[in-house]
């Protein structure tokens, strides 16, 4: 599965948690931390400490594989001319 924030991760542990029948209250006693910490991760907290991101999905029987990107964070050249004659119809003077 393909994660690109931290609300398709936390949809990713819920799914997972409920696959398991583990309710927010059981996993969280896993994982060392408040049910309330679950609830926010599952609704895509974007400043969840990545180590106890790491942790719950080790008590989820998951792993995190890390893969180069194809997409749109490729480095490329930006032809500015062009930019600006598209937006304004004129070039650089």
């Amino acid at each position: 599965m393909l994660i690109r924030n931290a609300k398709e991760i936390g949809v990713f542990v819920r799914e997972r948690r409920l696959k398991l029948k583990l309710s927010q209250a059981e996993l969280s006693q896993r994982v060392g931390v408040s049910r309330l910490w679950i609830v926010l991760l599952e609704k895509g907290k974007p400043t969840a400490q990545l180590g106890l991101v790491l942790r719950t999905l080790n008590a989820l029987g998951l792993s995190l594989k890390i893969s180069e990107s194809t997409g749109s964070l490729q480095p490329g050249k930006i032809d500015l001319d062009k930019l600006l004659r598209q937006r304004t119809g004129k070039g650089v003077l």
